[in-house]
């Protein structure tokens, strides 16, 4: 699958597609749905399959200082819409001109001119253009005019409720992974290159490979039960620390994964780490046997819950 700048002309080859657009940050069940419907509708008219979303996400060029909060990275974003049988992925820059621009400019020099879309997928509640002026009514109206199909999906429900990002954020800051992994229809997953650290877990038999959690939200601090995936296809099963390290100064916020019966310099590659469940809040120790002690637990009660799948 090609990824593709927003902000140029498409190649001749991928013209004329079905479009999905949103953000789909997550790409959770809802997202699937409005990206399965532009995929089936690309393949029953012989027409290219898109994908297009934003980065960075408008929330976070309107207020810089909000705390970090996205569920994938644009990288997680791209090979996810592969898997679901796209063939390209847009990104829209979001920059000072995309925010300026009114929603009739972006549909016909970014949509029109630049994707020489054929027809366009969404959620209910899309918006775009300056000031969110532009809804799918706006867009159905300019797809009327410019000759491009607009299908709006319907939200998915689960257990009566709309599928949603914040609904997936608020279950994994109140620590519920598994109620996360319903909704995203896998588990969250946090994606990082493994950084030198004070190297002290190898000291006391649980070396660990420690991430910056970048621009992830925060899920709630604690214990978890993990898997990782790494660079050769390896699933490994682990214990991690998700938070500031109590019992460390100065506090240093790091998810820092133990990974079971494995040997190995994971320094410099990139991993990917799934939470499976959360195990217990961080704690502070007084003492270093103390710590050990109760990584040994924790370690144990994690083995107990990745057997159960």
């Amino acid at each position: 699958m090609e990824r593709l700048d927003g902000g140029s002309v498409l190649p001749a080859a991928l013209r004329g597609g079905i479009v999905a657009l949103g953000n789909f940050d997550g790409f959770h069940l809802g997202h699937q749905a409005v990206v399965g419907r532009a995929i089936a509708r690309a393949r029953a008219e012989g027409r290219p399959a898109l994908v297009a979303t934003f980065d960075p996400h408008p929330v976070r060029y309107f207020k810089p200082d909000t705390a970090p909060f996205r569920l994938t990275t644009l990288d997680q974003r791209e090979r996810l819409f592969a898997e679901a049988g796209a063939d390209a992925m847009v990104v829209f820059r979001f920059d000072a001109a995309l925010a300026a621009r009114n929603a009739r400019d972006f549909v016909e020099q970014r949509l029109v001119d630049g994707i020489g879309l054929g027809g366009a997928t969404t959620g209910e509640d899309f918006t775009f253009g300056k000031a969110r002026s532009g809804n799918i009514g706006v867009l159905s109206e300019l797809g009327a005019q410019h000759g491009f199909s607009v299908e709006a999906v319907a939200p998915v429900t689960l257990t009566g409720e709309p599928v949603s990002s914040s609904r997936i954020r608020a279950a994994l800051i109140g620590g519920d992974p598994r109620g996360a992994a319903r909704l995203l229809t896998r588990p969250f997953a946090i994606e990082g290159v493994v950084s030198h650290g004070d190297k002290l877990g190898r000291t006391i038999g649980f070396p660990t490979a420690n991430l910056d959690l970048g621009s992830y939200l925060r899920p709630a601090y604690g214990i978890y039960a993990v898997r990782g995936r790494l660079a050769d296809g390896r699933v490994l099963g682990g214990a991690a620390n998700l938070g500031v390290r109590p019992s460390f100064d100065p506090p240093k916020e790091l998810l820092e994964p133990h990974f079971f019966d494995f040997t190995g310099d994971l320094y410099g590659q990139t991993i990917t780490v799934e939470l499976v469940e959360f195990l217990r809040p961080e704690a502070r120790y007084d003492t270093l046997d103390a710590l050990t002690a109760q990584i040994a637990v924790d370690c144990d009660a994690a083995r107990a819950v990745l057997a159960r799948g």
